[in-house]
Order: C-alpha cells, then structure tokens, then sequence
C-alpha cells in the first residue's frame, strides 16, 4: 500500500492480530478508493475509447481501421479481436469523399432496449465534410454487426461537425446523440427509439468561442437528478505535445446549460477540468464514461514515443455531486 510507505516504524510494530484485522478491514472498504487508477497490462494501445461490458467480458471500441476493438475477461489484461468493417459500407464514399479507406474514428458502443448500438464517424483531418453512422447487433459477443447507415452529416455550409457521437439515455428512457468538434462546439439531438436516428431540432450544448472552438467528444452521463457532460479541450493526436484536457460540468436538462462547478456556461468556454494529464501521461481525452462509475480515455504515453493508451478509472463523486478520480 502506497499510503503506507512514509511511516515510520510501520513493518517493525507488533500489533495484536485483532487490531490488525480491523484496519485491514478498514482499508478494504476504501479498496475502490485506492485503487482508482486500473493497472492495465497488454495491447492496450487506442485512441478515443469507448468501453463497454458484456457479461464478465469487457470491450473497449476505438479509432482506427475499420473500428478497433479490445476485450478483456478481468479487466486487467486486454488483446485485440477483429475490428468491425472489413469492407467499406456503400455510403460512405458519397457522404465524405475524401474519407481514406477503412480510416473510422471515435466510435461510441452502448446497449439500449435489446440491442448494442455502435456510432462511428468518418471524416478527414480539420475538416467539417463529416457523417456519423450507426451499425447494431444482438450482442457484442455474437457479432453479426448490421449497417444501419447514415444518422446525420455536415458541410462546409455548416458551423458544426458530425464527429465523435455519443448515445445518452436521459431520465425517462429516451435515446438521445450528443456529437461534435470545434466550429461552434458540441450539440445534441433526440433520436428515434425505433430508428435511432434524430428526429427533431439540434441543440448547442457546449463550445469555446474564444479558444479556437476547441471543444469536443461529448459523454454525457445522469446521475441524481443532473446531467453531466465530459468534454475534451485543446489540442489531440500531437503525443507529448498534445495539450488535451478532460473537463466536465452539469445541468437538470439533457440540452443544457451546462456549468461548472465556478458557475460558468459551457457554451462560454466553461467547463472544470478533470484531468490535463501527468509528466508521463500527456493529454488525455476522448473519454467515454460508462455505468456512471468508471471512465476510459486515451493519453500519451512520454515514456513510450508519446503513443496513445488505454487508460481506465474509477469515476468517484464527491459530497456536492460532482465527478473526480
């Protein structure tokens, strides 16, 4: 135990075996606690995670060439399985012509009325030519993935970009997307529980005006009466010059206003920051927040040539409501 290591005397006590055992027992009640931070061992090498279990079986859906997916049976120790296009669906060249090959990003796995639901997106670096789709299957188990198609795209003629989606159930057991990247921030949008795809108006839930537009991968997440959103800021895919942060804050509306803990709207650059990173993990983000008590992300690892890793947590909730690991 880390806490432990700066007392002084501590190995050499003789303690009666009662009082052992209560502090023993003391301590794995906090257990979750201290071992916030899960130790990761394996192909753990992604970029925008989005996670997931099924059964005893954890899934971790990323970036990369036809979805990128990892499995775990603890947890712990992660391996890759096979990604999930392996041929291009037939849209996809008429929605963003310059998409390269089987190049997906930031896909977003959740379960919803009987079936497991991936958005994904495609697009090309700095640009808003962009669409996000859907596929479906029965589990992730049994694969079988069906193309659902086509669920919203942007232009050049719009101030958004149909990237990085993410399915959020609200209190009453609706399906909504919230997505977004820069230009004018995150937006959200009600979906159809039969077609799950929009129906009705899009909502601007977050964005930095100020900083570029540099907003995006919403996860939204409801708790106690509040909704939480978790956004990435700055700057990604530079390794260790990469200036990603994690920051959240919270509304009793799915569509907002979001504030942080100061007070201030997200769709004035507000936004508390979580997490901006260590001297061996740089900017971390792209995170997904998954049961409400755990959240995944990608960082970059300085002692490995900045290459983007899994990094997974408890999600903890302090006194007032609001999130921290």
């Amino acid at each position: 135990m880390e806490k432990f290591k700066g007392m002084t005397g501590f190995r050499k006590k003789r303690w009666a075996l009662p009082a052992l055992l209560v502090l023993v027992l003391l301590l794995a009640g906090q257990s979750r606690a201290f071992a916030a931070f899960w130790n990761l061992s394996g192909d753990i090498a992604v970029h925008d995670p989005s996670i997931i279990k099924e059964g005893n079986s954890w899934y971790t859906f990323s970036t990369g060439p036809g979805i990128q997916v990892l499995k775990s049976d603890n947890g712990s120790s992660w391996y890759r399985v096979p990604q999930i296009f392996l041929s291009k669906p037939s849209w996809w060249a008429s929605a963003v012509p310059g998409q390269s090959g089987l190049d997906v990003w930031a896909p977003d796995v959740e379960q919803y009325n009987g079936k497991v639901w991936l958005y994904y997106s495609i697009s090309t670096f700095g640009s808003n030519r962009s669409a996000i789709g859907l596929a479906s299957a029965t589990s992730i188990g049994a694969g079988q993935w069906k193309d659902e198609g086509l669920v919203l795209q942007t232009t050049t003629a719009n101030n958004y970009n149909a990237i990085d989606p993410n399915l959020v159930i609200d209190a009453s057991g609706n399906p909504w997307l919230a997505f977004g990247s820069f230009w004018s921030g995150l937006k959200i949008v009600k979906l159809d529980k039969n077609t799950m795809k929009p129906t009705g108006s899009i909502s601007s839930i977050a964005a930095r005006p100020n900083n570029g537009g540099a907003i995006e991968a919403p996860s939204i997440v409801y708790r106690n009466g509040y909704y939480y959103l978790f956004a990435s800021i700055d700057s990604c895919c530079q390794g260790v010059n990469s200036t990603y942060k994690m920051v959240y804050g919270r509304s009793t509306s799915i569509t907002g206003p979001y504030v942080d803990k100061n007070g201030v709207s997200m769709l004035n650059g507000g936004g508390t920051i979580l997490d901006s990173g260590n001297v061996k993990w740089k900017g971390p983000g792209g995170q997904d927040v998954y049961n409400g008590n755990v959240i995944a992300r990608h960082a970059y690892d300085a002692d490995d040539n900045g290459n983007p890793k899994l990094l997974i947590n408890d999600l903890l909730w302090d006194s007032s409501g609001w999130p921290t690991y």
